[in-house]
């Protein structure tokens, strides 16, 4: 019987992936379709990219596919011809990451979930089929050269602090499904006007666009493969690039540089940045934004208090993060300063 699950730790994992010279190839793609059976369609997945060394991060549910993965280089050909030969993948767009050192991923992970994108949707009326128009980079760009023509940021608000386009508009919030009913709000004086979503890769603002045109907006469009594919057709066809800074990716770089503009700062000493990191005291794991001095200042953690308990013995930091439960552990400049955060 085929193993449908890693069984190797991530330590060995991670060391495993430092030591290949093999160069790997990150991806990432999605589709909205109908699967029948998720649980199976996951494990029939899992087989075929497994045997492919694929690594990365797949959710499966009934309204389609969301995946970000890394496959040797060699083995790019396999990969695409397996997923074309899924009669609904056929001919998907695949979207090549930007700026890639081939370490994003160290294991393959799929797993099934009620939805590929959180969306808090309860409305048996809402249906993904009834979606906003699609615009590549050109069309982009010709559109946002019209300042009546709204662009509306549809990631989280530490995507937007590092990197987002020209004129756009952020719905600041921590979550996806909070920013849905924000968005409609703000957006109800411009019901009439060319509304452009954009996201990370696609999937947020293809859903986006749906839910605005459900809830009764008319112009409404969204960007062809989100930020990846536009700075890589920005590139192939010679355009003005419209997007400024590093786009947040949720792979183990954490970010890829589209332009060399640094827009964010440092959330420790205000300086000009645009890195961002977990911080090094496992009971934190704050994500925050810090510069090279402060990082070697701190050694890596987001207070004073953190980096004193990384240099406590291995054991007392465990016991002192004993029951913390660690959801999302986000800095939010407009919400509070950086804080000590040993027990909290």
């Amino acid at each position: 019987m085929a193993v449908l699950h890693n069984r190797i730790s991530q330590e060995e994992l991670k060391r495993r992936l430092m030591e290949e010279t093999e160069p790997r190839t990150t991806i990432s793609f999605y589709q909205y379709f109908f699967i029948e059976d998720p649980q199976a369609f996951r494990d029939q997945l899992y087989v075929h990219l497994n045997a492919l060394k694929v690594f990365g991060r797949i959710y499966v549910a009934q309204e389609g596919i969301n995946a970000q993965i890394s496959v040797p280089t060699p083995n790019f050909e396999a990969f695409r011809n397996y997923l074309y030969s899924i009669e609904p993948l056929n001919g998907l767009r695949l979207n090549i990451a930007v700026d890639d050192d081939g370490k994003s991923f160290w294991v393959l992970k799929i797993k099934v979930r009620d939805k590929i994108v959180a969306d808090g949707i309860e409305d048996p009326a809402f249906d993904m089929r009834n979606k906003g128009r699609y615009v590549d980079a050109v069309t982009f760009n010709q559109l946002t050269d019209d300042p009546n023509t709204i662009v509306v940021d549809m990631r989280n608000h530490y995507e937007y602090e590092v990197g987002h386009f020209e004129r756009a508009i952020e719905v600041p919030s921590d979550t996806f499904r909070e920013q849905l009913p924000m968005a409609v709000d703000m957006l109800q004086e411009d019901k009439d006007k060319n509304i452009i979503m954009y996201c990370t890769g696609g999937i947020r603002c293809e859903k986006a666009s749906a839910y605005l045109l459900h809830k009764g907006f008319r112009n409404v469009f969204h960007l062809e493969g989100g930020i990846i594919q536009y700075a890589n057709k920005a590139k192939e066809l010679g355009l003005p690039n419209k997007f400024k800074g590093k786009n947040f990716v949720f792979d183990n770089r954490l970010g890829e540089r589209i332009t060399e503009e640094i827009i964010a700062r440092c959330h420790q000493c205000g300086e000009p940045a645009d890195d961002h990191t977990n911080c090094a005291n496992e009971g934190c794991h704050l994500l925050f934004i810090q510069c090279k001095k402060c990082a070697e200042k701190y050694e890596g953690c987001c207070s004073t208090e953190c980096q004193e308990v990384t240099h406590l013995p291995l054991e007392e930091q465990k016991a002192l993060r004993k029951g913390i439960i660690k959801d999302q552990n986000i800095f939010n400049k407009s919400r509070a300063r950086l804080r000590p955060r040993i027990n909290s």
